[in-house]
């Protein structure tokens, strides 16, 4: 089913930032969903072996991140009566609302949610780990709808769960479905109804939709399970496609995009490339500027997105099939070339602030560092919560991160 929406690629720039305060985090990666943020005046050096903690409270099991949105934390956690999307005081920690979502959802890679809510306008959009997508309304705690997408759309769920972090563009949530009648799928975020779908018969993979301007236009990018392609956000008509296969459908990292190109990493030792796209009539032809795949790969996110400052990319290098040793290397992303390599980092996620790294770890340890092309230079770190494969949030100075058992907020203004 496609719905045409009348909405201008200008008016669909726009909407994805409207509702967005100068200082919210308010969905996966952040305003961008690209781990940058543009927050200044933050700690060049930690006042105690930790910067203060604002508060700490009790959470629940996933992998599910934090945003931030209108003085709220939102994530989606599991506990005892299933998953649930719970909203939290973002300056004190307090327990505002818990919505149930649905039953407990378990998997040997980790079980309860994957997915990060997206938070717009009063309603979180956020994406169980069987694939149950629903819109929730945060000020009446109650959910506005829902869909099931594995049985409206004939698939099956992801072999390590549903991990799409829903994209709202303009008046439609896009997700990764990876189903036999939609490799994507785009809703009503009024009215839930279904508005596009795209693609058929595709793994959905691991990583989150974004909505990237190439070519002087909005474009919803999906990095899916065998594939990477370029959508009309408004009818979902495909724009371009460059096959990416990987063991596993193990595409996780989210595209990035540097003036018309996007660049594509993945691990178990696959690699990165940079998709270059022109325009070609009312679509775009999709051709490597360059690529850099196999173990002497200059970059291989396993579950990580790099992050892209001043023409580099930093990012977490991960060697072998999910093994683990990770580096963090310096890529300059117009050439592939890497420029620089901290041997064994460890496996990390992370976010970009005021010219600093700021890292959570696979062991715990909150991180923070200065990256240029000239080297890294590590400014703190800490264990601080036991293993988290969340990258932080960042809202007003105030840094969240969480893992399987709490959730935790530090001031990180100077």
């Amino acid at each position: 089913m496609r719905v045409r929406l009348l909405v201008g690629c200008l008016s669909l720039a726009l909407l994805v930032v409207s509702s967005v305060d100068a200082g919210d985090w308010p969905q996966f990666l952040g305003p961008q969903r690209n781990g940058i943020s543009t927050e200044t005046g933050l700690l060049d050096k930690w006042p105690g072996e930790t910067p203060k903690q604002v508060w700490r409270v009790k959470g629940g099991v996933g992998h599910s991140g934090l945003a931030i949105s209108d003085g709220k934390a939102v994530t989606t956690l599991q506990r005892g009566r299933g998953q649930e999307l719970v909203v939290l005081d973002a300056k004190t920690g307090k327990e505002l609302k818990a919505v149930v979502l649905g039953r407990q959802y378990r998997n040997a890679m980790g079980n309860g949610p994957r997915a990060t809510p997206s938070v717009v306008d009063g309603t979180a959009y956020c994406l169980t780990g069987e694939g149950i997508l629903a819109a929730v309304d945060l000020k009446a705690g109650k959910i506005a709808w829902q869909h099931n997408l594995i049985g409206e759309h004939g698939g099956q769920v992801a072999e390590y769960g549903m991990a799409s972090s829903p994209l709202v563009v303009g008046d439609m949530v896009v997700v990764n479905a990876g189903a036999a009648r939609a490799t994507v799928a785009a809703y009503s975020t009024k009215s839930g109804k279904l508005a596009w779908t795209a693609g058929r018969g595709e793994a959905a993979g691991y990583s989150s939709p974004a909505a990237l301007k190439i070519g002087g236009k909005t474009q919803v990018v999906s990095f899916v399970g065998s594939s990477a392609m370029g959508l009309d956000p408004t009818t979902g008509k495909q724009l371009w496609k460059y096959d990416y296969v990987t063991d596993y459908d193990c595409n996780i990292a989210t595209p990035i995009a540097l003036g018309d190109n996007v660049f594509l990493s993945a691990g178990e030792n696959h690699g990165s490339a940079l998709i270059s796209l022109k325009k070609s009539g009312t679509v775009f032809d999709a051709r490597p500027a360059w690529t850099s795949f196999g173990p002497s790969s200059a970059m291989r996110n396993e579950w990580q997105t790099s992050l892209l400052h001043d023409g580099h990319l930093y990012g977490f290098d991960n060697v072998g099939g999910a093994g683990p040793i990770t580096h963090l290397n310096c890529v300059n992303i117009k050439t592939g070339q890497r420029i620089w390599q901290e041997k064994r980092f460890g496996k990390c996620n992370a976010i970009f602030a005021d010219g600093k790294i700021w890292m959570s770890t696979f062991k715990g340890e909150l991180v923070s560092g200065k990256v240029s092309p000239d080297g890294y230079v590590e400014l703190g770190r800490a264990t601080i919560m036991e293993r988290m494969r969340q990258a932080p949030a960042l809202s007003n100075g105030l840094l969240y991160l969480r893992d399987e058992a709490e959730i935790v907020c530090f001031d990180i203004r100077k």
